[in-house]
């Protein structure tokens, strides 16, 4: 399994190879002029020289770092969702729901905890509308609506059991039942990769939700 380094020890090695670059052509450079003997103004053009060079190369570095230039490195998921829904017995849905995890960034993801959540939209009383509206609003603050839970799964998976590749695609399907008479339903999930720390500029998560509509249970 292949454990890629976040952005910060990335730029930080990326510096340090740098200056160790540098560092090598001016030793190189300094031997070769020092065997032929050169003159006191040949070596003050020579350091002019080098310390040109490294003022454009520590600038330059210092502006990629700054305009965070090496966010392609960061993992990214896109996730999409594909549902559909049948009528099983007389009372009940069966609902099918297929999460696509596409890896669009240029670094290997693996994934450890998953989430997925089937929440009733309708129907639904006005009462329990006016809360979720008064829930929404608290102290000034938006908050995400929380409708009504009919039912949640938590994954996990072991280290490197669940990887995706850069360009590539990973499918995760699960099913849920409903009561017939549920109308529409919102569909959640949510994955993360541990190795990113919270702290870190990389997201440790990716969510997605859809508005899934159960009006036709032919």
């Amino acid at each position: 399994m292949r454990i890629w380094p976040n952005s910060q020890t990335k730029q930080a090695l990326l510096v340090v190879s740098i200056i160790l670059a540098v560092v090598a052509v001016l030793f190189f450079t300094l031997v070769d002029q020092w065997s032929n003997s050169v003159t006191f103004q040949r070596w003050a053009d020579i350091f002019q020289s080098v310390a040109t060079a490294l003022a454009i190369v520590f600038g330059g570095t210092f502006a990629l770092l700054k305009l965070q230039a090496f966010r392609d490195f960061e993992p990214h998921l896109t996730i999409s969702h594909k549902v559909s829904h049948r009528l099983i017995g007389d009372s009940y849905v069966h609902i099918d729901v297929t999460a696509e995890l596409r890896n669009s960034s240029k670094v290997q993801v693996e994934i450890r905890e998953g989430v997925f959540s089937l929440q009733r939209i309708s129907p639904t009383a006005d009462i329990e509308i006016e809360a979720l509206y008064k829930e929404t609003f608290v102290e000034n603050v938006k908050r995400s609506l929380q409708w009504p839970t009919l039912y949640e799964l938590d994954s996990v998976w072991d280290r490197g059991e669940l990887t995706v590749e850069p360009g590539e695609s990973h499918h995760e399907t699960i099913e849920f039942i409903a009561a017939i008479d549920v109308e529409s339903v919102i569909i959640y999930t949510y994955f993360s990769d541990p190795r990113y720390p919270q702290s870190s500029s990389t997201p440790k998560g990716w969510a997605a939700a859809t508005i899934y509509d159960l009006s036709n249970k032919g």
